[in-house]
């Protein structure tokens, strides 16, 4: 097996509550990586992780309302602190992309809210898709509901032939306006349900 020289996080965002703040620094101090912290005069925080070797990461998490928002990249040698980063990705359902990156190729990982959607492997500058998340199931149900509409306007045209049958039929003034009427919220519904 190819051994790994960095891992590299191009693009990470993460965002964090004060409490997660907290969990995110002790996921890291539980495995043994050094971690200080410092604030900064407009309330955002500066985060340093240390590992045995020395290897330093700095985080940057701005102040955002009652959160704080880290948008970054880094480059990690140690495979512990770079495996300790994948895994606050993906509890703190983070977005990132990630190159690991090996004597003859590289790795390229695509997390979207904590989970990788793809993976492509990059071999003298060409990708090659390795995996790629498909949901099937939201796609399911996207056609579910556009066919749940195509249904009801279905029945809306069925319900409107109806009603100009019943307004060619009434003879008084009152029947026809009550019947325009009935129709004037139909053609409304339907309005709305072709939007």
């Amino acid at each position: 097996m190819a051994q790994r020289l960095a891992t590299e996080y191009v693009k990470t965002c993460l965002t964090l509550t004060e409490a997660e703040m907290i969990q995110f620094m002790k996921l890291f101090e539980e495995q043994g990586v050094h971690t200080e912290g410092k604030a900064t005069g407009d309330g955002s925080r500066e985060i340093v992780l240390r590992d045995d070797s020395g290897e330093e990461v700095v985080l940057t998490f701005l102040k955002q309302g009652d959160r704080y928002a880290c948008e970054g990249s880094c480059r990690v040698s140690d495979p512990k602190l770079a495996n300790l980063i994948r895994k606050a990705v993906s509890q703190f359902k983070g977005d990132a992309i990630v190159n690991r990156i090996y004597p003859a190729f590289t790795m390229k990982y695509v997390y979207k809210r904590g989970s990788v959607v793809q993976i492509s492997e990059i071999v003298s500058g060409k990708h090659k898709l390795v995996y790629e998340y498909k949901d099937t199931v939201g796609q399911l149900e996207r056609l579910y509901r556009q066919q749940h509409v195509e249904q009801q306007i279905s029945q809306v045209y069925v319900r409107i032939d109806e009603l100009l049958d019943e307004r060619n039929r009434s003879e008084s003034a009152a029947g026809q306006r009550t019947v325009d009427e009935q129709l004037a919220r139909l053609a409304h519904k339907l309005f709305e349900l072709e939007a």
